[in-house]
Formats: C-alpha cells, structure tokens, sequence
C-alpha cells in the first residue's frame, strides 16, 4: 500500500509540473501576440519619377502621393525568384483590402521585353486588382536610377539581376523598411508594418 501511495504522490507532482510548463507557456505566448513592432525607421527618401504603366497610361509618384505602398523589382519572363514575390505579392494584396490608403508596385527589370500589355498579361496571370496594384514600365535608365540610386536594390542593365526584396514607402515617399522576400516571417512583419506606418500622423 505505501508504495501505491507514493506512486500516486509522483503522479500528481508530475501533472502538477506539467500544468506549471503549459501555464507558463501559455503565458509567453500570449505576451509575444500582445508585443508589437516599434515603427520602422527612415532609411531613405525617393526621388519623383514618371514611367508607363500597364494600362499603357503615364504614371508617376505623384499617383502615389499620401499613400503607403510596397515595391519590387521583377520581370516577366523569369523562371527564378518572380513567380514566388509575385505571389507574395498577391498575398498581401488580399490581406490589404481594407486598406484604401495602400498600393503596390511592381517595376519591371526588363523594360524591352516587358511592354505594358505583357505586364498587363502578367498582372491577370497574378489577379492583380488594378486599382492597386500597378506594374511599370519605362526607360532602362530611369529604371536603373531607381533601382540603384533610390531604392539601393541593384542594378537594371540588362542582365536581369535583381533584388528578392521587398520595399516599404510611407506617405511621404520615405523607405521605412526592407524584407527578404525568402525569409519565414518577411510576409508577416511586412504586413505589421504596413499598419504601423498607415496609422502614423499625416
């Protein structure tokens, strides 16, 4: 009989010590859901540009006046990194349908092949929304500056290097942030930031 007591004595301290580790796992979980990102830092200002949209209409910076926006640097015909960001892409588009003061922007690194109809095209194949998400186009050299110069992703030369990386822009066409397009938690982190920047005083 005693050692069928102090087996159950064992018992009950083992369940007891297992409800204290889930408790107290719990409890970190819950704290790291209430932590938030502190607000992304200024990392650059963007100069004004004009290029050619999908739509075959001109397009420039001053469309993205008082918005926040996310850009990337793809082309259409890549058979590499540009199927998965362009999904990531659309990922984010159906996560941001709520927010009217948000768009994206795709710039092609390609700008011989990729004319407005075939990033129009290109756009349908991703079911991007066109008042929000636009695909540009334009002058290689223009695209090079903006690439090198303003965004610090690289070069457009015509060897279709370019960056994974996502950017984020506030409303005052500052970069607030760059994210690795083939990290786990890229996707999420953006997408805080995204609200965190949205909610900044104008």
């Amino acid at each position: 009989m005693g050692r069928s007591h102090l087996g159950g004595n064992r018992d009950q301290g083992k369940r007891a010590e297992m409800r204290r580790k889930v408790w107290i796992l719990l409890s970190l979980a819950l704290l790291a859901g209430c932590r938030q990102r502190p607000a992304p830092p200024v990392l650059g200002s963007l100069p004004e540009f004009t290029l050619t949209a999908e739509t075959g209409s001109t397009f420039s910076s001053r469309d993205l006046a008082g918005k926040v926006w996310v850009a990337d640097f793809i082309f259409t015909t890549c058979n590499g990194p540009c199927p998965r960001m362009s999904s990531q892409m659309r990922q984010i588009q159906n996560a941001t349908t709520t927010l009217a003061d948000f768009r994206m922007i795709s710039f092609t690194v390609d700008p011989e092949r990729d004319t407005p109809e075939v990033l129009a095209a290109y756009g349908k194949r991703y079911q991007a929304n066109p008042a929000r998400w636009t695909f540009l186009t334009g002058p290689k050299k223009d695209l090079h500056a903006l690439s090198r110069d303003a965004f610090k992703l690289g070069d457009v030369t015509g060897d279709l290097e370019h960056s994974t990386r996502f950017v984020l822009v506030d409303r005052k066409a500052r970069i607030r942030g760059y994210y690795n397009t083939w990290e786990k938690e890229a996707i999420p982190n953006l997408l805080a930031d995204i609200q965190t920047v949205l909610e900044e005083p104008q």
